[in-house]
C-alpha cells in the first residue's frame, strides 16, 4: 500500500552547466542550456512552473553555477524573485552538490529531484511519482521501452534490458530519508558514466550486473536488492507518460517536444 503524499517536498530543479559547451546552449545563443528555448521561452520555465503548480511541492532549489545568467535573462529574472525559489550553487557533480546541501544541514527530507531540460514535466507525472514515491528512501522514475515507441517510435533514448523489459531514465529521482545519504555517495563516484548502464550496475555489485546481462532479473527486483543492500526502501516507479523520459537533451528532442507541446 502506498502511502499519502507529504505536505511539502523540496523540489531541486538541476540547472547547471556541463564542462563541455552544450550543443542546444551554442545554437541559441546563451550561455548555459537552461537558457535555450523550447516552444517559445527558456526551457527551465515550464518545469519551474509544474513544479511550483504542485501542491506537494513547498520550495525550489536551483542547482547551477551561473545564477547570474538567470537573473539577467528577462523570461527567467522572476525565478530569482519567487518566494519559494531559492539558488544554489552547484559543483563539479550532482551527487558532490547535494552531499554539500545536506552537510549544510540546509535541505530538509523528502527530496524531489528533476531536471532543467524536463520540458514536458506536468502534474500527471508530479501526481504519481510523489504518490508512488512516498515511504521509500529512494525512489527512481522510469520509462519502459513498450511504453515510450508506442506513442513515440522516432524517440532515441539510452535503454537498461532486463528481464521486464528495456528502461529508460526519467530525470525524477526521490530521495526520502537521511538513508539515502549512501546511494548518493555510490552515486557520486559513478555519475561520470551515467550513460553506460553496465557501469551503472556493477557498483551495486557483480550479481546485479550479471543478473541484468544475462536477463535473468527484474529492474523491480533489482531496485529491492540495491535497497537491502543499503540497508532502505528503494522503489521503481514505472511511469505511465511516455512524455516523461523525452528531455531536451539533443534538437531532435527539442523538435520532438514543441511538436508535442503544440498538440496539447
Amino acid at each position: 500500500m502506498i502511502a499519502s503524499a507529504p505536505a511539502s517536498v523540496t523540489a531541486i530543479l538541476l540547472a547547471g552547466a556541463r564542462p563541455i559547451p552544450d550543443p542546444l546552449a551554442i545554437a541559441a545563443g546563451v550561455p548555459v542550456k537552461p537558457l535555450a528555448p523550447v516552444a517559445g521561452e527558456p526551457m527551465i520555465n515550464r518545469p519551474a512552473r509544474a513544479l511550483l503548480d504542485h501542491p506537494a511541492i513547498g520550495q525550489v532549489i536551483v542547482l547551477t553555477q551561473r545564477a547570474d545568467a538567470f537573473a539577467a535573462d528577462p523570461a527567467t529574472a522572476w525565478l530569482g524573485t519567487h518566494p519559494r525559489v531559492r539558488f544554489e550553487r552547484g559543483g563539479a557533480g550532482i551527487a558532490s552538490s547535494l552531499l554539500a546541501l545536506m552537510e549544510a544541514g540546509d535541505l530538509p527530507f523528502p527530496l524531489l529531484l528533476t531536471t532543467a531540460d524536463h520540458v514536458l514535466l506536468d502534474r500527471a507525472m508530479l501526481d504519481q511519482f510523489i504518490a508512488e514515491a512516498t515511504g521509500a528512501d529512494i525512489a527512481v522514475a522510469m520509462v519502459e521501452r513498450a511504453t515510450l515507441l508506442a506513442r513515440y517510435p522516432q524517440s532515441r533514448r539510452t535503454w537498461l534490458k532486463f528481464r521486464d523489459g528495456g528502461w529508460s531514465g526519467a530525470n525524477i529521482f526521490w530521495f526520502g530519508s537521511e538513508k539515502a545519504r549512501p546511494v548518493i555517495a555510490l552515486w557520486q563516484e559513478v555519475e561520470q558514466d551515467r550513460k553506460k548502464g553496465w557501469k551503472i550496475l556493477s557498483a551495486f555489485g557483480p550479481l546485479a550486473l550479471l543478473g541484468a546481462l544475462l536477463r535473468i532479473s527484474t529492474l523491480r527486483g533489482g531496485m529491492a536488492r540495491v535497497g537491502r543492500r543499503f540497508g532502505l526502501v528503494a522503489r521503481l516507479v514505472a511511469m505511465a507518460q511516455p512524455e516523461a523520459c523525452i528531455d531536451a537533451d539533443k534538437q531532435a528532442d527539442v523538435d520532438l517536444i514543441e511538436a508535442i507541446l503544440a498538440g496539447r
